[in-house]
């Protein structure tokens, strides 16, 4: 039998229409361990507890008034009550939280069980003030908290963008469509905030955390926050049961189709029960040569493919896995030819001049034919672009016979690149390395990395610290690839490395790699090539011959200095092509008279020229002197000037200077500061004037010691009012006591001389052994002076009278 007790319709009515109910000073406590009741909220609830039953039943029979707190661990709640002041029959270590609910019991229903099932209102929040009763329940005196509407543009905002979230939880998950209705219905922020804490899915702890927030805003601004939380978590809960669907029903469909296959290849007695690709590398691993523990890790992935379903994921890495070995060249290799003579004719068919790198190379092939293998430095081509540094990997791998393959390494990041991805997930490859010697087919290919200047390096590791490695022979033999995890021997493989720079190749590697230097071309030797190579080419390219346009050497020369201005050759390969392109036109237009092209019509097929010699261009005054530079690209010739203004003896630098560029510019004025009598400089030049020093084409940067000398003779001129010698180009170091010292990069500034028409070149004493590699005709039309002090320099540069 079950007795029930409802509230009056009168209250009820009050509650549900929302109007002020008076809440009586002095409650009872119901204290809850597992529940947080919030203004507004109705909860039925099933107690079981004594001495809450007993509250109930006089509250029951009263104003129906009780006040709702949670029961939890110790914090910053209301102040220590012992057991029996809480009712509480279990959990003697827990507090009662700071803020309750007022609530009206609506309905009361007691159960055969001993049990009672009630039906909460929360009302309004409450805290205890002061504890009046503590048997047979707890009482208390109680403050309530007023719920201080605030209006505003951001309030409608907030709540405006609660509202939207709320709907876009109900469209995720089950809460029912009602709950947005009466949200789009609220116009408080205290309340709308208190409703969707009431149907979120949060814990105990945010529950109180929520109902502890007294401002209405802040707490609709929290609310919104775990709001947002929970539809965000919702979305992708809904993409990945999505994802996850279309992948079982993908697997489901793919399986029912396999077996289908099988059952139709089994009728027509065809196929292996659906495995043909089990059958043919069993064939494969039959008739393949490798060595012993490659045949077996081979044979023991075979036997885990073989109890794979095909729709497995892992069976295609294991099958992918499988094909790789089984393409590699484990012991296939070319057989080689190397004949020294054949290799000379070959390099020379291929190559104008670079008679050192051939020797080299020569010597080299010498070595592998005598020793029967390749054990020795790996090579390196460094010089400027299109110098033909990639070509002679070509040319190497002809005279040997042998597969050529080339890859570049420049702006390579990534460690994987070298050494391959590791086999754990789908879409993992082997490394460049290894793919290249699948694609050669051999294990002694000639492979050629090209840019090995260019490696970069970020989180996903260093490629260079990978190279090292792979170029050194003493390592290179059992070269393991994450990929294949199995050692693979490389030491067969010629390796030929590019470089344009040296600098920036970590020392560690440039110490495995043996350096043949590619300079620039002279006039002459760019007017050759162009014969024998280029114009041919460009003839083949552009569908052209010899009967439809030649060209004269002026002409040549003319492209090549006025349109061109580089150490290798591809400016003058482009420029050729674009003229052999403009005559191909007008042959496909019907114009069958031939063409020469001489000086005179150079400019009508490529517009103006492009570059005017820097003498034509820059008359020298004083304070201009003309400086030799190397860069990646050759050398160049700079032009420094210097000059005075009214200060304090202030040195100024500009022209994009590194630190050691200025550092020689400051050395060079402390020297001529030095000998100033001698030079019969007055001493008021060094205290009443700044001094600019400049070095044109701004925007590019430069350093280096190299320029010193040219930095001092500027500055000597400059106050000495002497110019220069016309025609005189230098390079070297100095320092404070005036000594020349040597530089770099020689045989580039001097072709940068000769390009750029200069007649006498100073270059430090201890470099005159570098003139070796100077060709004979630009020795011929340039005359050098060799320098131990900067008063030989003066001397040649200024004081010397010019002619």
């Amino acid at each position: 039998m079950t007795e029930e007790s409802n509230i009056s319709i009168d209250d009820m009515t009050k509650i549900f229409k929302g109007e002020d109910i008076e809440i009586p000073n002095e409650l009872p406590i119901l204290d809850f361990d597992n529940f947080v009741l919030f203004p507004f909220m109705i909860a039925p609830l099933v107690v079981s507890n004594s001495t809450h039953k007993t509250l109930i039943s006089e509250a029951v029979l009263g104003n129906r008034f009780v006040g709702v707190f949670f029961r939890q661990p110790k914090s910053d709640t209301f102040p220590e009550t012992t057991r029996e002041e809480k009712g509480s029959e279990d959990k003697t270590d827990a507090k009662l939280a700071y803020v309750g609910c007022a609530a009206m019991i609506l309905r009361m229903l007691k159960i055969p069980d001993g049990s009672m099932r009630i039906i909460l209102h929360g009302i309004n929040r409450i805290k205890i003030h002061e504890v009046t009763q503590t048997s047979p329940y707890l009482k208390a005196r109680i403050i309530q908290f007023r719920d201080y509407q605030t209006e505003g543009i951001t309030v409608d905002a907030m709540m405006h963008e609660t509202q939207k979230l709320l709907q876009r939880a109900i469209s995720l998950s089950n809460l029912p469509e009602e709950l947005g209705v009466a949200a789009m219905n609220i116009s408080e922020p205290g309340k709308l905030s208190d409703l969707v804490a009431t149907n979120l899915n949060l814990s105990l702890t945010e529950r109180q955390k929520i109902l502890n927030i007294i401002p209405s805003q802040d707490r609709l601004e929290y609310v919104m926050g775990i709001l947002a939380r929970e539809v965000e978590v919702m979305e992708l809960g809904d993409k990945i049961r999505t994802k996850v669907k279309g992948e079982v029903e993908k697997n489901q469909r793919e399986f029912i189709l396999r077996e289908q296959l099988k059952a139709i290849q089994k009728e027509l007695g065809e196929g292996s029960d659906g495995r043909d690709d089990i059958v043919e590398f069993r064939q494969r691993i039959e008739k393949k040569a490798m060595p012993e523990n490659v045949l077996a890790v081979v044979n023991k992935e075979m036997k885990r493919l073989e109890m794979m379903p095909q729709s497995s994921p892992e069976y295609t890495v294991s099958r992918s896995y499988i094909e790789t070995i089984l393409e590699l060249p484990w012991m296939e290799s070319t057989e080689d030819s190397i004949d020294i003579r054949k290799a000379a004719e070959i390099l020379d068919e291929d190559h104008y001049d670079l008679d050192k790198i051939k020797e080299r190379i020569l010597e080299y092939l010498a070595v592998v034919k005598l020793r029967k293998s390749i054990k020795g430095p790996i090579l390196c081509f460094v010089g400027p672009p299109g110098v033909g540094k990639t070509s002679l990997g070509k040319s190497v791998a002809r005279a040997l016979g042998r597969k050529f393959f080339h890859f570049s390494l420049g702006g390579m990041r990534d460690e994987a690149e070298i050494r391959g991805h590791r086999r754990t997930y789908i879409g993992s490859m082997p490394g460049r390395i290894i793919n290249g010697l699948k694609v050669c087919a051999a294990n002694n290919p000639v492979m050629m990395l090209d840019e090995v200047d260019k490696i970069g390096a970020d989180f996903r590791g260093d490629p260079a610290s990978a190279l090292l490695e792979v170029l050194d022979p003493e390592q290179n033999y059992h070269f393991t690839d994450h990929y294949l995890d199995l050692p693979f021997d490389l030491s067969k493989v010629m390796f030929i490395t590019t470089a344009n720079i040296l600098d920036t190749i970590p020392p560690a590697l440039q110490d495995r790699m043996e350096v043949l230097r590619l300079p620039g071309y002279t006039l002459n030797e760019k007017k050759k090539i162009a014969r024998r190579y280029l114009i041919p080419k460009e003839y083949e390219a552009n569908g052209v011959t010899s009967k439809n346009v030649t060209f004269t050497d002026a002409a040549l020369e003319t492209i090549i200095e006025k349109y061109t201005r580089e150490a290798g050759l591809r400016n003058l390969q482009r420029e050729i092509g674009s003229i052999c392109r403009k005559v191909a036109r007008k042959v496909a237009e019907g114009e069958s008279k031939k063409i020469q092209i001489i000086v005179k019509n150079v400019a009508s097929f490529l517009g103006p020229p492009i570059y005017i010699p820097e003498f034509a261009k820059r008359p020298l005054q004083p304070g201009v002197a003309i400086g030799l530079a190397w860069t990646q690209t050759g050398g160049e010739i700079l032009f420094i000037e210097s000059s005075l203004t009214h200060g304090k003896g202030k040195l100024i630098l500009t022209g994009q200077l590194g630190d050691v560029m200025k550092e020689s510019a400051q050395a060079a004025l402390t020297w001529i500061h030095s000998v100033a009598p001698r030079l019969k400089i007055e001493e008021t030049m060094f205290s009443s004037y700044d001094i600019h020093v400049h070095v044109p084409a701004g925007a590019i940067p430069k350093d280096g010691p190299s320029a010193g000398i040219s930095i001092c003779s500027s500055l000597a001129s400059l106050f000495m009012n002497k110019k220069t010698c016309a025609g005189v180009a230098m390079t070297g170091e100095i320092t404070l006591k005036g000594n020349v010292l040597p530089v770099g990069g020689i045989k580039e500034k001097v072709l940068a001389a000769h390009r750029a028409g200069v007649r006498e070149v100073i270059i430090p004493a201890d470099n005159e052994k570098d003139l070796a590699e100077i060709p004979a005709e630009i020795k011929k039309s340039i005359k050098f002076r060799f320098a131990r002090k900067m008063d030989d320099v003066l001397k040649w540069a200024i004081e010397k009278p010019c002619s």
